[in-house]
């Protein structure tokens, strides 16, 4: 990035004018008794209070953190996202916990309301689906989504050709599932320090790469806004399934958009989640994101394993065990596809004529005719789309799909803590500059902890420390800026 850009963000009436103020929404697992899913829709979770504590069921077990931001270039959010979290042990057992996050596009308000119709259409169908195995559930659910969104759109010329990312995370007994289409991601930082991609980028670039067509040195020339693959734009949509993969208490899970995975890199990503809790980490790089230019929306999603997810308690004591595996995948429900009709139509008129002509003495041609016949009847029936039957099976060696896709080792990186801290006294100054009335006492405080935490090689406190003071002081930027109240 840029000086220009560093400059532009630190004007506090860029930052006004461009929205920014009051449109974070920050999603806690815990607030008010309620789990907060999609953007304003909440259900009561299974919960009880101990005098003012909030005491959930999950509370040992996960953690998780959701927010989205509209950025500082754009007008409005085009950004949704899905929490979907077992109220009891026995839903627990059957479809497990669901998050995903879905980045819209289209003009107007299009690429809104496509967001929005896969964050309310995957988890609703996901659910209502039985007759399958959680993960397969999944797909339909995703494809389900797809041919709803391209129904919208066909039905209304100003929706025509909208489209939608989804990324869904689906975490189970038997391990996590990724549902992927488009380029928002699915990352992991597992307890080893292992930091992985586990989905695919349907992009341009990651297409030319797959198939060998560009070098490492070529990719600064191909645009990365190009996705070749999403919601709603064509009747039926191939599902990337990947996984199950085991998890274990410690791990992290981070969904977002490429609002935050384009302006982060890999290595700053999985130091912060290595470093903060999943509510501290969501508002450090949706902020840093921001102070990058944030030229586009941020949606995160984090969750954190951290207990052993199985042998759960019901209400009445008794366990719940962990399932067995679940019986082979049976091929979802396929609606048949016209060109199917009209090669069922062909085959029963070759047979019909084929009839005719062995009744009235054309036995060769008529036996000839109604062996074309049944075989292209018998084709056309058997025929399914493979963009409906990709994720049908298990694979031989009993796992979806080939990610990681990504793997780094997180490390001490003195150079991102050097970046950090660049930022913060670039806030600080700009502070200074702009006469901002703030808790400067607190900001020394925590400049303090960071660089004491950095000369004493105390690689994940400095990080934390320098997040929650450029969290601090972006916080205060808004304050700065919010209409007094008279």
């Amino acid at each position: 990035m840029g000086n220009s850009g560093k400059t532009l963000v630190f004007r506090g009436d860029f930052l006004y004018n461009r929205g920014l103020l009051f449109r974070s929404r920050a999603v806690s697992a815990y607030d008010n008794g309620f789990v907060w899913q999609d953007r304003q829709q909440a259900t009561l979770f299974n919960s009880w209070r101990t005098g003012a504590r909030l005491v959930n069921w999950w509370e040992k077990k996960l953690q998780f953190a959701s927010r989205t931001d509209v950025g500082l270039r754009r007008s409005n959010n085009q950004d949704a996202y899905a929490t979907r979290v077992a109220p009891d042990p026995e839903a627990w057992q059957r479809r497990g916990h669901l998050f995903l996050v879905a980045d819209g596009m289209g003009a107007h308000a299009a690429g809104e309301l496509a967001s929005q119709l896969a964050a309310d259409t995957v988890p609703h169908c996901y659910l209502k689906i039985q007759n399958q195995s959680p993960e397969l559930a999944l797909a339909e659910a995703v494809r389900e989504a797809n041919r709803d969104i391209h129904r919208r759109g066909q039905a209304h010329a100003e929706f025509k050709g909208m489209g939608t990312t989804c990324s869904s995370l689906l975490i189970t007994q038997l391990g996590a599932y990724v549902a992927q289409v488009g380029d928002s991601r699915v990352y992991r930082l597992k307890t080893s320090g292992e930091f992985e991609q586990l989905s695919f980028d349907h992009s341009l670039v990651w297409e030319l790469r797959r198939r060998g067509q560009l070098s490492g040195l070529d990719t600064a020339s191909v645009p990365k806004n190009i996705i070749t693959r999403s919601l709603g734009p064509s009747p039926e949509v191939e599902v990337d399934l990947e996984g199950p993969f085991p998890t274990q208490p410690g791990d992290i899970f981070l969904i977002c958009s490429d609002g935050l995975s384009g302006q982060v890199e890999d290595p700053e990503l999985a130091a912060i989640l290595g470093s903060m809790d999943p509510e501290e980490a969501s508002q450090a790089l949706i902020d840093l994101a921001n102070l990058r230019g944030g030229p586009d929306n941020i949606t995160i999603v984090l969750v954190k394993v951290m207990e052993t997810l199985g042998n759960e308690v019901n209400n009445n004591g008794s366990s719940v065990g962990i399932p067995s595996p679940p019986p082979t995948p049976v091929p979802p429900r396929v609606s048949i596809h016209f060109s199917q009709w009209i090669g069922l139509g062909f085959a029963l008129l070759f047979i019909l004529v084929g009839a005719f002509l062995a009744g009235v003495g054309s036995a060769t041609t008529g036996i000839l005719l109604i062996f074309l016949g049944t075989s292209a009847g018998l084709f056309s029936w058997f025929y399914r789309d493979p963009f409906q039957a990709s994720a049908t099976y298990f694979p031989k060696h009993g796992r979806y799909g080939n990610g990681p896709y990504m793997t780094l080792q997180s490390k001490e990186d003195e150079q991102f803590i050097a970046r950090l801290n660049s930022l913060v006294l670039e806030l600080e100054q700009a502070a200074t500059d702009q006469n901002w009335s703030l808790d400067w006492t607190r900001f020394h405080e925590g400049c303090k902890q960071a660089r004491k935490a950095a000369d004493q090689k105390e690689y994940c406190k400095a990080v934390r420390e320098y997040c929650l003071t450029i969290s601090f002081m972006m916080n205060e930027l808004r304050n700065q800026n919010a209409p007094s109240k008279t």
